[in-house]
């Protein structure tokens, strides 16, 4: 059973900041394209950030320039940088690996993130 381990959640004010952390299996991070997501109530399930195993990301439009996402490989770990929050980031937040390029097989069992207004 692979497990991703997601921290860093938490209640913010509108303007804060967040850092969210992953931490996976050595032998799936190493593989794997990893991504944060996120589902707020009543909304399907969006990937945020993506970082490929070279370190090449990319965005979804509503966060590009708010959002840094990064990973360490020594630490097996994949991070998100949240600056500038708005209270329509509230959402439940999960990190995933895709170890085969197939889509992400394997999901975090989210932390939740709350911006208030």
């Amino acid at each position: 059973q692979v497990q991703l381990v997601e921290s860093g959640g938490g209640l913010v004010q509108a303007g804060g900041s967040l850092r969210l952390s992953c931490a996976a299996p050595g032998s799936i991070f190493s593989l794997s394209t990893m991504a944060w997501g996120r589902q707020a109530p009543g909304k399907q399930r969006e990937v945020v950030a993506v970082i490929r195993r070279g370190g090449s990301t990319s965005y979804t439009d509503s966060v590009r320039g708010r959002f840094t996402i990064s990973r360490d490989n020594a630490k097996n770990t994949v991070y998100l940088q949240m600056n500038s929050l708005k209270p329509e980031d509230t959402a439940v937040y999960y990190c995933a690996a895709a170890p085969r390029g197939q889509g992400y097989e394997y999901w975090g069992q989210g932390t939740q993130v709350t911006v208030s207004s």
